[in-house]
């Protein structure tokens, strides 16, 4: 996924809330719905959204769906970021 499609994911405020949820640990969808005012059909389609920018990991245990952060995303639009502060051209 592309540097668009990630910053695009990022840009929904109920969406950087679950991934600062998920700061703190693996979570499960029902444990992420309960800290929302949101159905679960809507949490869904966050953490697809998040899935899909390869913001989030899923693992599967037992009956249910865990989700994670997955910080090397994180680290490569970081590494944008600062390039954009980088060495400018100087014209005289």
């Amino acid at each position: 996924m592309g540097m668009s499609e990630t910053l695009k994911a990022i840009s929904d405020p109920a969406r950087r809330d679950i991934l600062e949820m998920l700061k703190q640990g693996k979570k499960s969808a029902g444990e992420i719905a309960e800290k929302f005012n949101l159905t679960n059909a809507t949490v869904s389609y966050h953490l697809s959204q998040l899935k899909k920018a390869n913001l989030i990991n899923e693992n599967k245990y037992k009956n249910f769906i865990y989700y994670e952060i997955n910080t090397s995303v994180f680290e490569d639009v970081l590494t944008w970021i600062y390039g954009l502060g980088g060495i400018k051209n100087e014209k005289n």
